[in-house]
């Protein structure tokens, strides 16, 4: 089918009609020509003996120029249709044997261009284009019922066929893309069922610790101001301080979990990160020398990332510590200005590992972490090095924005 020769109520060409399969008919169709005219009498007019013959395999022989010219196959169909037919009724044994050896009275390719007809052209070129054909092949001039019924199941039959499978193939596409619809719909409904479950469960997160974690830091506070001892008000102290960066991280993380649709950025406020990862790197026991290396300016960087980079050093420390004694750990934090990247290096352990350290761990941290770490839209890689050791690498958007709790 050619450009501007169908509108969108049409179809592409079936396979039947590809190139392949109309070569192959053209073959046939032309030799069924050749066979019946020689099983005949030739013509006997001024045309020639072979005129008979070279029309109707004119027509046969273009079969596959439907797929570049399809609208000058379909005329030259029409015209030799015609002159056929005229030769048939005013002037018999001219462009026609006087007494063919077939009742087809059109050429015999014809129900091919017919079904091309309806498959690629306008209703409106396409039916009255069948109709003429139709007419042609029984013989309205002259009906008789063995002519005039084999002519056309010859025209109106392949094209009632091509029809209706036109519209079966309509169907089963409609059929399908509404069970894609469906489907989709289907994956869009749990979304939002699944979105509505982080609601509830983030509003309940929140009422159920929060509760708890501000009585923790009010009794501490009494505690506090009814003692006279120092260490104990130094440890109520940081009691109270673990408590309030509590409820900040629990605060963000509520707020990545609403996804209201309308996200704002956490406030800045006095409450950091819990700790300072130098300090993390400085107090930790139980490994070798430990180096921390940071690139970059941290002030600018979202709360929530702040705190999740040191979990990220926190969980990598402490599985070193568990898992790698004795061995050296670098500490790489790079803030970019779209990425903060904070990458944990583990050489090999120098002595066996506590088995009752490493039987009293879950074993999910790593796990937990990855969870944690997806709420923001990070990434976390981990692995085993060539030389023992182990390596933690982080990736994580330089600003969250989240509602408020």
């Amino acid at each position: 089918m050619t450009a501007g020769t169908a509108d969108d109520s049409t179809l592409s060409p079936r396979p039947m009609l590809r190139l392949p399969a109309l070569v192959l008919l053209a073959v046939v169709f032309s030799a069924a020509d050749i066979s019946v005219y020689l099983a005949g009498r030739p013509t006997d007019g001024a045309a020639g003996p072979w005129i008979g013959l070279i029309l109707p395999l004119l027509v046969g022989l273009s079969l596959p120029l439907l797929r570049i010219v399809p609208r000058a196959v379909v005329a030259l169909t029409v015209v030799v249709s015609l002159a056929m037919a005229w030769s048939e009724a005013f002037a018999p044994g001219l462009l026609v044997p006087a007494d063919p050896a077939s009742p087809m009275s059109i050429p015999r390719a014809t129900p091919v261009i017919v079904i091309w007809l309806v498959l690629t052209e306008r209703p409106r070129i396409a039916y009255p284009l069948v109709v003429l054909l139709s007419a042609l092949a029984a013989r309205i001039w002259a009906p008789a019922w063995d002519v005039s019924s084999f002519g056309l199941l010859s025209t109106l039959l392949p094209a009632a066929a091509a029809l209706w499978l036109d519209a079966r193939a309509r169907l089963e596409a409609s059929l399908r893309d509404r069970a894609e619809r469906a489907e989709r719909e289907q994956v869009l409904i749990a979304g939002r069922v699944r979105a509505e479950e982080r609601r509830r469960l983030a509003a309940e997160m929140h009422d159920v610790v929060t509760h708890r974690i501000s009585g923790m830091v009010l009794q501490a506070s009494a505690l506090g101001a009814t003692t006279s001892d120092p260490n104990v008000r130094e440890a109520v102290d940081d009691l109270r301080d673990a408590g309030t960066r509590a409820l900040q991280e629990l605060r963000d993380l509520i707020g990545v979990l609403h996804e209201d649709g309308c996200p704002r950025p956490a406030a800045r406020d006095t409450v950091g990160p819990p700790g300072e990862i130098a300090d993390l790197t400085r107090d930790t026991t139980g490994v070798g020398a430990v180096t921390l290396d940071v690139d970059g300016t941290p002030e600018q960087v979202s709360p929530t990332v702040a705190r999740t980079a040191y979990r990220v050093v926190q969980e990598a420390l402490t599985n070193a510590r568990k898992h790698a004694p004795g061995a050296d750990v670098s500490v790489t934090i790079r803030y970019g200005p779209d990425l903060v990247r904070v990458g944990v290096r583990t050489s090999a352990a120098r002595r066996p590992p506590d088995a009752a350290l490493v039987a009293s761990g879950g074993g999910r941290g790593l796990h937990g972490l990855e969870q944690r770490l997806s709420l923001i839209g990070a990434t976390l890689d981990h692995g085993t090095l060539d030389d023992g050791g182990y390596v933690v690498d982080a990736r994580l958007p330089f600003f969250v924005p989240t509602g408020t709790a």
